[in-house]
């Protein structure tokens, strides 16, 4: 497995309805590493948002989808996607507070 600093595991927030939906309950939905474990999520989260406390983390990989041009056949790239949940007393996550 490569050497994923904390700083490498997050990629970048997920802007959906769904993961919108997920604020009210303290849930962020990031797309991470695809070699990312749980422990080193959690580990990032906590670090590069100074307040928060991680209470779960869930993830789930994502293939990549088929697509065609002409008769050449390939695939897009794997994806890795984690919904992290806060705890009560931790502080809101600010990149997420003026959407």
């Amino acid at each position: 497995m490569a050497d994923v600093k904390y700083y490498d595991v997050i990629l970048k927030p997920v802007v959906t309805e769904k993961s919108m939906a997920g604020m009210g309950d303290k849930k962020y939905t990031f797309l991470v590493h695809p070699d990312a474990t749980k422990t080193m999520i959690k580990e990032a989260v906590e670090k590069m948002f100074e307040g928060t406390k991680v209470a779960s983390v869930n993830t789930m990989n994502l293939d990549g989808k088929t697509k065609r041009r002409g008769l050449k056949v390939g695939k897009t790239a794997k994806t890795k996607k984690a919904v992290v949940k806060l705890t009560e007393d931790s502080k809101d996550i600010e990149i997420f507070a003026g959407l």
